[in-house]
């Protein structure tokens, strides 16, 4: 591209994607949606004792603080004007719980991540208190089941332990959020007038949300005895929330002044970015976990084979909701990271990806890594990873591709349990995200599914679909939605290439193994214990 070119590029619209292993800054032009430049900052997860996720929400901040310089600074060297950003978009790791004061501008707490499970002995008191022990007693309020998923009883769970959090919400200095809230609180001036809110999606993955209604349920509130004041406005997916201001740490001075005019949890901007917005459009993403998003329309569906019910999305104030079905995966990409830093078996991401090519086979050995519990479809906290099958002959590789091969029966399972509810079976899979880069995952994806995989060839859909948000906001508009104008994506397929026979097997094999890994552990395990 020629530096007139460069320079002529018209409207650009930047994405902050804060997810659970890194942050990202993004900058596409409004027009063709192409990616003109970003930085990623990987950051820490903190595991203090066992089932505990843990994040610095200042460390999350600062790096999202570095990707956004740094994205500018690139952009002047390619001789892009940062001035022709005209709004930013949000989006980020859901349910992760960050509770703030108000007055000094500090966290009171690290951020519990979504992974997390400390609160399964929080979910056993509650569930006491239902009758029958129902876990889906909200499910038509809600579209969720009791789990330590979700940012209710991460929540619940900070108000029982952490005293310096009950003093702040009885001196009513403390603040709730999701990571979008800190981020757009922060970025629009923190303490000094910063907008303290969250949108309809990230809302939808509390538990405290009702989604028919849109507003913040006082039955439930009262159920996980939680004060509303603490509590985010909640807004739709696309308007301008507020304006970025000056920081120190942006020495450039850059984006100040620019609407944050996008906000959508992680999997909604993927649902965004891959354009499914026909009723029966799904995608999957292959992130730290698998998430499975069907776009029900307008009608919020109520799965009878354990998925949940979710806001899609709602692209303006006065626009209708969108609602999803959502099967939930805990652990995908973060098997491989599990591989690399626990067990060493490799240095890198990509190294595991070679082991996998050169075994070819799992040679009988059968990968279950619940290490958070089993989400969908069976919702069962007290799993654990097992990995089965083993004999003298299985060496690392092959412990590799059994990993891998987990993340697509993983996948299966919950594209079966959607096929069930939708009654109509998808033809083929749409995938986005960082994993789908493994081509030897995107055919045993194929494989094991026995239906085409078409994964975009540019895989950023998540920030993509909180850069479309943000730049079709009333008052923005540098983005059009409308179908006529949206850019044709170019895809890779992957199509199935073994015996759909030999893929039964395999997959009833994996659905014995998971059945072993059920009921491992109990909340009165002497490795659970109240934060000292």
């Amino acid at each position: 591209m020629a530096a007139s070119e460069r320079t002529a590029l018209g409207p650009l619209v930047g994405a902050i994607d804060q997810g659970t292993s890194s942050s990202r800054f993004l900058v596409f032009n409004a027009k063709t949606a192409e990616l003109l430049s970003h930085h990623q900052v990987e950051i820490q997860q903190q595991f203090p004792k066992e089932g505990w996720v843990e994040q610095d929400p200042k460390e999350i901040l600062n790096s999202v603080y570095e990707c956004v310089e740094r994205t500018c600074e690139k952009m002047k060297q390619l001789n892009i004007n940062i001035s022709n950003i005209r709004a930013i978009g949000v989006t980020n790791q859901r349910e992760t719980t960050v509770v703030w004061d108000k007055t000094t501008g500090e966290p009171l707490y690290n951020a519990i991540v979504w992974l997390d499970l400390r609160t399964q002995s929080t979910v056993e008191r509650l569930l006491k208190r239902i009758p029958g022990k129902n876990k889906t007693f909200s499910k038509f309020k809600t579209g969720l089941p009791l789990s330590t998923y979700f940012s209710a009883v991460k929540l619940r769970w900070l108000l029982d332990n952490v005293e310096e959090i009950r003093k702040a919400v009885e001196d009513k200095r403390a603040m709730f959020g999701t990571i979008d809230s800190w981020l757009i609180w922060v970025l629009t001036g923190g303490k000094d007038g910063g907008i303290h809110c969250t949108d309809v999606t990230n809302a939808s993955r509390t538990m405290l949300f009702n989604i028919h209604s849109l507003q913040w349920d006082p039955e439930l509130c009262k159920f996980f005895d939680i004060p509303m004041e603490i509590l985010p406005n909640v807004r739709s997916s696309s308007e301008i929330y507020g304006l970025m201001v000056c920081f120190p740490a942006f020495k450039s001075g850059a984006l100040t002044g620019v609407p944050i005019s996008g906000c959508l949890g992680d999997q909604h901007a993927a649902l965004v970015g891959q354009m499914c917005f026909q009723d029966g459009q799904a995608k999957n993403t292959y992130g730290t976990g698998c998430f499975l998003l069907c776009n029900t329309g307008q009608k919020s569906v109520f799965s009878e084979h354990g998925l949940i019910t979710t806001i899609a999305y709602q692209m303006g104030r006065d626009k209708p909701v969108f609602y999803a079905l959502e099967g939930s995966v805990a652990i995908a990409g973060a098997v491989v990271r599990w591989l690399r830093d626990n067990l060493g078996i490799a240095k890198t991401s990509q190294e595991v990806e070679k082991l996998a090519a050169d075994a070819g086979t799992s040679y009988g050995c059968y990968f279950v890594p619940a290490f958070s519990g089993l989400y969908a479809p069976y919702w069962e906290p007290s799993a654990r990873g097992i990995i089965c099958g083993l004999t003298q002959f299985t060496n690392k590789s092959h412990i590799a591709f059994a990993a891998l091969e987990a993340v697509c029966f993983q996948t299966r399972e919950i594209l079966d349990a959607m096929n069930k509810d939708c009654g109509i079976p998808l033809s083929q899979l749409q995938v986005d995200g960082g994993m789908t880069n493994n081509k030897i995952l995107m055919q045993l994806q194929s494989d094991i599914l026995c239906i085409p995989v078409v994964k975009p060839s540019m895989p950023e859909t998540t920030a993509l679909g909180a850069a479309m948000a943000a730049g079709a906001a009333e008052g923005v508009g540098v983005w059009s939605l409308n179908p006529g104008d949206l850019t044709a994506v170019t895809c890779e397929r992957f199509e199935p290439q073994i015996n759909p026979d030999e893929s039964e097997y395999r997959y009833a094999r994996w659905k014995k193994a998971v059945k072993r890994s059920m009921e491992w552990e109990t909340s009165d395990s002497p490795s659970n214990g109240k934060l000292k």
